[in-house]
């Protein structure tokens, strides 16, 4: 016996103990009257719940996750409650016998597609959720967006399937269409697909994001904007160079955004005519003129090797600044300071030349 039943029967004893002599009709519209009426209610307490206590108790936690899933899915459940009222108040009204099994129906799709809502309600904040928590750049607010599509399509799809499963319908014809159609699409857009899911691995393993400086083969520039098929980059001699997502994946990139400090490896050569006592002191000036920068420490300075023309000098020094035009500047100083100090100490700086020797005979 279901609760429709119950109610009638209630009502009919309570007529009964009044005296009151009514038709069956009368008393199964009191009855689907206040059963509907009554999951008004309840609906309206679930949702009083939802919003004093539930709500407030997820407002105590760190996380916004659970403040936006309950806000989401508070009206959606209250909806899933008078439906379930609706359906019990019709059940018991005889004169709907005939149409009990397409009620049934109807309102186990209506069940199904209010359920599918609610899910994807709650896939779209998490994924919300966890975009806002990574990063919020355009990459985030594009990939998302189709990401948050395809989830839902996939929820809806299979909501389809189980609505054709109520309808007692053969799914084994259907499940192998659509294996064979997704077969056919995905060799017909195998390079898009490729792009498409470079795109996904792009924003999930995170190996560059909008505004960072990054060297891709012999291009190097800053990311502009990272779509669904290709990424954006502007070059560093203005033009805009468009890359493949599936090529950005599977080649090396540097990626200059962590960079914290620079080391610069340069090097310069002197005359061989420079005395042996004036090439001893190099090391030290040019360590001494490195130092005293604010950004600049010294990791070694040696005289390296007998050049062909030159006696050569490798220096080797790191810089605290990831920007380039920075590293310029400071370069500049440190070229501008050493060739000084050299004309101070009359230190000669080579170029290249050749001498050559003649013999002359008798």
């Amino acid at each position: 016996m279901g609760f429709g039943a119950n109610v009638l029967e209630i009502i009919d004893n309570a007529f009964t103990l009044l005296g009151i002599d009514v038709s069956p009709l009368i008393k199964q519209t009191i009855a689907s009257v206040g059963i509907f009426l009554l999951f008004i209610i309840l609906g309206w307490i679930v949702y009083r719940v939802f919003e004093r206590y539930f709500t407030r108790w997820a407002e105590k936690t760190k996380t916004k996750l659970d403040d936006e899933i309950l806000r989401n899915i508070k009206k959606p459940i209250y909806f899933f409650v008078v439906l379930i009222g609706t359906y019990s108040a019709l059940e018991t009204l005889t004169i709907l016998d005939k149409y009990s099994e397409t009620l049934a129906f109807i309102f186990t799709i209506i069940e199904i597609l209010l359920t599918t809502f609610i899910i994807t309600r709650i896939v779209n904040v998490v994924i919300a959720w966890y975009a806002e928590r990574k990063t919020k750049k355009e990459m985030s607010e594009h990939i998302l967006f189709v990401l948050k599509k395809i989830i839902n399509a996939t929820i809806y799809l299979f909501a389809f399937l189980i609505i054709l499963y109520t309808l007692e319908i053969d799914l084994s014809g259907i499940v192998v269409g659509l294996g064979v159609g997704g077969i056919a699409i995905a060799f017909a857009l195998q390079n898009v697909l490729s792009d498409a899911f470079s795109a996904f691995s792009i924003y999930f393993d995170k190996p560059f994001e909008i505004g960072d400086f990054i060297v891709v083969g012999e291009y190097a520039g800053i990311v502009k904007k990272i779509g669904m098929k290709s990424t954006r980059m502007q070059l560093l001699q203005g033009e805009e160079l468009v890359l493949a997502n599936s090529v950005l994946t599977t080649t090396n990139v540097r990626n200059f955004k962590k960079l914290k400090k620079r080391r610069i490896n340069f090097s310069f050569g002197v005359t061989y005519d420079t005395p042996s006592k004036k090439l001893k002191k190099i090391p030290g000036m040019v360590q001494k003129i490195i130092d005293s920068g604010e950004l600049t420490k010294t990791d070694r300075v040696h005289f390296k090797e007998f050049g062909d023309f030159s006696l050569n000098f490798e220096i080797v020094y790191y810089i605290n600044s990831k920007d380039y035009a920075k590293y310029m500047d400071v370069q500049q100083e440190i070229n501008f300071a050493i060739k000084e100090a050299f004309e101070k100490e009359g230190i000669e700086m080579a170029f290249p030349t050749q001498t050559i020797f003649l013999n002359k005979e008798s």
